[in-house]
């Protein structure tokens, strides 16, 4: 028997391939099905199964196209509806994979389909539960995903009871493999690591401290912040089915040159740079939004985008595939192609083009004496309030619309935009720069460079 869990950071997701006897399972696949089909060939093994524990919101599953590709049904757990051909298990049911075996543990809480599968061993004895979004490193799935008539209170209280009825009572020795780790949004605040144990968990983890349930359920649903807008509408797609990844990848990986990618702008299309950020504030197209693959990209473009926005994408040499398929992943498919030969393409052929002004903090402090411009700060409101810059506006880059649009700033204004790193602070500079605010100066280094200087700063004074 083997367990094999795949990471892929950007999206702090876990997938798992588990084998034994020449058969092997799939556990929440990405929508990027190769690797599966792949490590199977490599390891002379059938894929028999393809479990999901839930109705993913983060990202589009693998679900349909692994099952198309290798005729292993789809497994889902009580409660599941979906619009394809599925099985959906009964709570306790059991799964054969060569010697070991799969039982299905029915834990609503996340939402109401919510399933762990817990992996017995060639002799019958637990060896490990991939607990999905129902319990993390440190943390459980938030309740208020669902989006329908039930509420998050609900939801909670169903957790609790999954939690100690089912999840607690199993022998701390039993190995915790989750769906996510952290940077999640699908939890508020999970652990550094991607597994643990029931033992350690029991220890660790806030929820499953003794409590009544009623404390459960204020604990969970306290200081949740507002999800990225795409996870209902990645809910639904994993729910309802979609176009397979081949004809995605075929028709949207398609080179444009500077007139094509003219002629759509034209005609309402975004430009995504997925470029490294220091590259782009030396020069990019006019209009373009930043986000770039060295950071959560999938996450980000979902928060700030919509799905159904007409894409260009501008990427170094040879990042043009990944680029479309990393969207592909959280379902924007509404990609009319890539510009071919980069934005030196667009820079060799004349066309106009923008900047980003970046300055280093020792600047800023210097300037800050002199005159008063505007500090934008664009973390999240439990970062800012941490500790920021003086009298600095807090513009969450999670919220950017609303933010700017009741903060009052004019374009007018100068503007210093930081956030913890400079990663998503040129990601509100793009922002900006679309919407007609040109006097911007990125902070380099961000928060944690401005943190080093004498520039002064202060914590969120208490509400009185």
């Amino acid at each position: 028997m083997k367990v094999e869990q795949l990471y892929t950071n950007c999206l702090s997701e876990a997938a798992y391939f588990i084998e034994s006897d020449g058969e092997a399972a799939v556990i929440d696949p990405l929508r990027d099905y190769q690797p599966y089909i792949d490590m199977a060939a490599k390891r002379n093994v059938k894929i028999k199964y393809v479990f999901e524990t839930h109705f993913h919101a983060d990202f589009v599953s693998g679900h349909l196209d692994l099952s198309a590709k290798t005729g292993a049904p789809i497994i889902y757990g009580p409660n599941a509806l979906t619009e394809f051909k599925t099985t959906v298990a009964t709570d306790g049911q059991r799964f054969k994979i060569g010697s070991c075996e799969i039982e299905v543990m029915h834990s609503p809480g996340h939402t109401p389909e919510s399933t762990c599968y817990l992996l017995r061993d060639e002799q019958g004895k637990p060896y490990c539960i991939f607990t999905g979004d129902t319990l993390f490193v440190g943390d459980v799935g938030r309740p208020d995903l669902f989006g329908t008539k039930i509420t998050k209170e609900d939801l909670a209280g169903m957790m609790y009871e999954s939690l100690t009825k089912k999840i607690m009572p199993l022998a701390d020795d039993i190995i915790v493999y989750p769906a996510h780790g952290p940077g999640s949004s699908c939890g508020k605040n999970l652990g550094k690591e991607t597994f643990s144990t029931i033992g350690m968990q029991k220890k660790l983890n806030y929820a499953l401290q003794p409590m009544s349930k009623d404390e459960f359920v204020k604990s969970i649903t306290t200081g949740l912040s507002a999800p990225p807008q795409y996870f209902p509408l990645n809910a639904a797609i994993n729910k309802k089915g979609y176009e397979s990844l081949d004809m995605v990848m075929n028709k949207n990986v398609t080179p444009l040159s500077v007139d094509d990618v003219e002629n759509e702008i034209a005609n309402g299309a975004i430009v995504l740079d997925t470029r490294h950020q220091d590259v782009f504030e030396k020069g990019f197209v006019p209009g373009s939004v930043f986000v770039g693959l060295n950071g959560r990209f999938a996450e980000w473009v979902g928060t700030i985008l919509n799905i159904d926005t007409k894409l260009v994408i501008v990427a170094d040499t040879g990042k043009e595939e990944e680029s479309i398929l990393r969207l592909a992943r959280v379902g924007y498919e509404n990609v009319k192609g890539y510009l071919n030969g980069g934005f030196d393409a667009w820079k060799n052929a004349g066309k106009k083009i923008d900047m980003l002004i970046s300055i280093e903090p020792a600047e800023m402090e210097l300037d800050l004496k002199f005159e008063k411009p505007l500090v934008m700060d664009v973390r999240k409101e439990n970062e800012f309030e941490a500790g920021h810059v003086v009298d600095a506006e807090n513009v969450v880059l999670q919220s950017f619309d609303k933010d700017l649009a009741s903060s009052g700033i004019k374009p007018s204004q100068n503007i210093y935009v930081h956030c913890q790193g400079g990663y998503r602070s040129v990601i509100a500079a793009s922002l900006l720069k679309r919407k007609g605010y040109h006097n911007i100066k990125n902070i380099l280094g961000g928060w944690v460079e401005i943190a080093k200087t004498n520039i002064p700063t202060e914590v969120a004074k208490p509400v009185a």
